[in-house]
């Protein structure tokens, strides 16, 4: 028997959660004003096949890509899965990109049509979208002229025969997110997509009573992989997020029991709750025999969170600080690392045997080894095909004996965990012709309760320096009181000082700016998974560095 006929894949276990868990809720939507809608998992696979047979009268030859253009919501899902049981191939398609790239990826992957969904600014996708090009506009979406998806649900009787996927056809073309150069699409198969979940429940096992907030972008393949991937293969309930005003709402009503963020967002619901109660009094209560286990459950009750088996944290390296203390919490932030290319699937921390710095070891089927030059190289059962349409691009993405160059520099301690030490393309020499890592750096200015970001530059500088991004707390602080800002320029100018502490002597910082801008998604200082464009802040701030070396103060307000 082939492995395409052995294999349990996507589709075969939404089948099976069609019969066995019919009349039971798979995903909880969000409608606007206080209004949720409900699925049940026959009503999910009900309207996903008769999207399907919609797509199959468009005769579009078998195997074509098919976008989806949304933020997440219970459609997008059901988008997918009529893809598939259509034929297709399915070219997520992040919702925050400019135009530009919008219609870069819409014709780069020769898609045939579009799923056209809720989003934040309809008329910059729009902008992108190819004229001529036909879709299906999804409930909440705004400002276009598709075909409703409701209407074409209610128009199509549902297809009747349950169609299969072999483990080796390509399921999705996933586009990175563009933190360097032009965007790159990894042929992902059905295979790799549930080998890695499947992995995934072997090291953190998942119930069909678990439940999940879908809010990372499904365009990215982290979230398809342990949130649309891990909800099918489990069968376990899926709520997804209105918006980022209500966003502790909506986690309060999904109280999920596996939560997963980046390290932005953990740093921004610990200001949330200090706003609400100082550090200092907060650390001395959880110090009180008894009265800590209260004020724990109190804290993570008011976050959504009390009800989470584990928590997980990714994209970027968490402060060791910030990992205490949701350990004194009683919560263990895992780390996990991987790549668009292989799925996601490569290292993951086990619980309790977690070591704040590093991303836990490989999967047991995953191989890793650190070049000469110290890069990570991995081979995965996740890993993709190939770059759609580059075969140069993919050639040179894997080293002669298949394992992915990730273009991370990396070591592994004696246990097998994986630490992350920068990207082989971030490092960069000054002008006394030593090299500086600056994400390890970075990580630790963070670690002061009023930073959110920072970015370490000063190529061909005599000394790194560090632009400073405050959390929207602090900044709001500073701009009210000029005694808090002048407090506050101390305390960040001693963090400094300390940190340098830590550091060989060619990577001390000559100096800090505060800068004023805040560091979004929507101006293209981050990516779509919230990582620093480094390109983009140093061609903003890059005239401004000779001045303030000249300067020669510790700590600038810009």
């Amino acid at each position: 028997m082939s492995e395409a006929e052995d294999t349990k894949l996507a589709l075969d276990y939404a089948y099976h959660w069609e019969q066995a868990r019919a009349n039971e809720v798979f995903m909880t939507q969000p409608m606007g004003g206080g209004k949720l809608v409900t699925f049940t998992w026959a009503e999910v696979l009900r309207q996903a096949r008769s999207m399907a047979a919609f797509l199959r009268s468009q005769n579009y030859e078998v195997s074509s890509q098919i976008a989806i253009v949304s933020k997440n919501t219970a459609q997008w899902i059901m988008a997918d899965l009529a893809i598939w049981m259509a034929g297709h191939v399915s070219v997520p398609v992040y919702p925050t990109n400019t135009r530009e790239e919008i219609r870069y990826v819409l014709e780069h992957s020769d898609a045939k049509m579009l799923f056209y969904g809720k989003l934040d600014d309809p008329a910059e996708v729009r902008a992108g979208i190819p004229e001529g090009m036909s879709g299906v506009a999804l409930p909440l979406s705004e400002g276009s002229d598709f075909p409703t998806w409701d209407a074409i649900v209610g128009e199509h009787a549902p297809i009747e025969d349950s169609p299969r996927r072999g483990a080796d056809e390509m399921a999705t073309i996933v586009y990175t997110s563009g933190s360097t150069g032009r965007s790159k699409g990894a042929m992902i198969t059905f295979g790799a997509m549930q080998r890695s979940v499947d992995g995934l429940r072997r090291r953190l096992m998942t119930y069909s009573h678990d439940r999940m907030l879908s809010y990372l972008p499904l365009a990215h393949v982290f979230e398809r992989y342990c949130v649309e991937m891990g909800a099918l293969t489990a069968g376990f309930s899926l709520f997804f997020a209105e918006s980022l005003d209500t966003f502790v709402q909506d986690l309060n009503r999904a109280r999920p029991t596996m939560f997963v963020s980046v390290p932005r967002l953990w740093q921004k619901f610990q200001l949330g709750v200090f706003a609400k109660m100082p550090p200092k009094k907060l650390d001395t209560l959880l110090k009180i025999p008894i009265l800590n286990n209260v004020i724990r459950k109190k804290v993570l009750t008011g976050l959504g969170l009390d009800q989470v088996r584990f928590a997980a944290t990714g994209s970027a390296p968490i402060s060791k600080e910030l990992f205490q203390w949701y350990r004194n919490l009683g919560l263990e932030l895992l780390e996990g690392y991987g790549m668009t290319e292989n799925f996601c699937y490569s290292h993951a921390s086990k619980p309790g045997e977690m070591r704040v710095g590093y991303v836990g070891p490989a999967y047991d089927d995953v191989e890793v080894r650190i070049s000469e030059a110290g890069e990570i190289l991995v081979k995965s059962p996740g890993s993709m095909l190939g770059y759609f349409k580059q075969p140069e691009l993919t050639k040179d993405a894997f080293t002669e004996d298949g394992f992915l160059k990730t273009g991370d520099r990396g070591e592994i301690d004696k246990k097998g965990r994986l630490r992350i030490t920068g990207r082989v393309k971030e490092l960069f020499k000054t002008s006394k012709g030593k090299y500086v890592s600056p994400a390890p750096i970075e990580t630790r200015i963070m670690a002061h309760s009023d930073v959110e970001m920072a970015c370490v530059c000063g190529a061909s500088q005599p000394q790194p320096c560090a632009l400073i991004m405050l959390g929207a707390d602090a900044k709001n602080r500073a701009d009210a009181d000029p005694s808090a800002k002048q407090a506050m320029v101390a305390s960040l100018a001693a963090h400094m000082e300390s940190v340098n502490a830590q550091l060989p002597h060619h990577e001390h910082m000559s100096f800090g700016v505060v800068v004023q801008d805040e560091w979004l998604i929507d101006n293209g200082f981050l990516t779509p998974t919230m990582k620093l464009k480094r390109s983009a802040i140093e061609d903003c701030y890059g005239p401004k560095l000779d001045g303030w070396y000249d300067a020669g103060d510790k700590l600038m307000w810009e």
